[in-house]
């Protein structure tokens, strides 16, 4: 016996949700669209209503729904410390090590997280552990948690920028201009540059040449940057490189080590 929600009765629960206002949902289709997530990954599509939130458009895990999966796969966390001014918990999993994470109210201030009005202002320690775990299991056992982020991590995102409509014109010139696009990009190759924090890359570029000076350019930024202590810093120049892993890869050995080098250093821009 097939344990699949018809397409029809999750279409219904959609509705049914959406207009009960619960789970910070606001439409049936952002409803319909975790409840999908929610069954791919094997799960009741009602479940997507429990375990996720819908964050300035983006799903978001809740953190202990997120911890729920993490210990589900096996894994452990022991909380060492748990104040208003610092979170410490030690994660570990049988497939991935053992791994301390901290976060402080400190770290939040110096990137810029703790605003007037914020969860950062009211619930302090709640907002240090939605962190640490986000963290801990995104680094110790990722597989859980693959895409998604915690509503207090989305929260802290910029939020998405609404566009405008323009009018395109008559359907036979978008027509054109759409296979004239086509025409152009047929055949080249794109490579993303990722920031952490965002799953959309930030910038594509069309050879490895523009595509490094995209990297240098946003290393530049990092340290420049007057907010940012020097290990903020550090940790996000590290996260950068992480993420563009697959296309460093790729780079000659000179070009490799000059973009390592600039990753890797925090000296005086």
């Amino acid at each position: 016996m097939s344990n699949l929600v018809p397409y029809q009765d999750i279409e219904k629960m959609a509705v049914a949700v959406a207009k009960s206002g619960l789970f910070n949902v606001k439409t049936a289709e952002e409803a319909m669209a975790l409840m999908l997530v929610a069954q791919a990954e094997g799960s009741h599509p009602a479940i997507a209503a429990r375990d996720y939130h819908v964050i300035q458009g983006r799903p978001a895990l809740k953190a202990d729904a997120m911890m729920a999966r993490f210990q589900q796969a096996g894994g452990k966390v022991e909380w060492k410390e748990y104040t208003d001014e610092r979170v410490t918990g030690v994660f570990s999993h049988p497939a991935g090590g053992s791994l301390s994470v901290t976060w402080t109210i400190e770290m939040g201030k110096n990137i810029g997280l703790v605003k007037p009005g914020s969860g950062w202002h009211k619930y302090p320690r709640a907002m240090l552990r939605a962190r640490c775990i986000s963290e801990g299991i995104r680094s110790v056992y990722p597989g859980c948690v693959a895409g998604v982020y915690t509503p207090e991590e989305v929260s802290d995102m910029e939020p998405p920028k609404q566009t405008q409509e323009v009018n395109m014109g008559k359907a036979e010139i978008v027509v054109e201009e759409i296979k004239k696009a086509k025409e152009k990009k047929e055949g080249e190759t794109f490579l993303p540059l990722y920031v952490p924090g965002m799953d959309e890359p930030f910038s594509e570029s069309t050879d490895l040449a523009e595509w490094e000076i995209s990297f240098h350019d946003m290393v530049h930024k990092i340290k420049a940057s007057q907010k940012l202590t020097s290990d903020v810093k550090r940790e996000k120049l590290k996260m950068l490189k992480d993420a563009n892993g697959e296309v460093i890869d790729k780079l000659d050995a000179p070009t490799k080590m000059k973009v390592m080098a600039a990753a890797n250093s925090l000296e005086e821009v």
